[in-house]
């Protein structure tokens, strides 16, 4: 290591608890984001959705509605790459 760069870490150093948080708060948006458009999750609210609609419990306006929402949310993942 230089000594820039041995003094550049010393400098950075008191920012280091900040920027774990920063890091910390990334990855918990991350996972916020996978568990509200990833697949899975909007898989098993379909087939949920698609479980109220066979017992009657909504009607096929509400069930084209809220699958709509879903789909939208499944493009939002594919566009904030948690889906390949």
């Amino acid at each position: 290591m230089t000594v820039v760069g041995l003094l550049s870490h010393l400098l950075l150093l008191p920012l280091a608890p900040a920027r774990f948080a920063l890091w910390t708060i990334d990855r918990v948006v991350d996972a916020a984001a996978e568990q509200h458009c990833g697949p899975a999750a909007v898989r098993r609210e379909l087939a949920e959705l698609s479980r109220q609609l066979d017992q009657g419990l909504i009607d096929a306006e509400e069930f084209d509605r809220r699958e709509d929402e879903l789909l939208d949310r499944l493009d939002e993942g594919r566009k904030r790459g948690l889906i390949a």
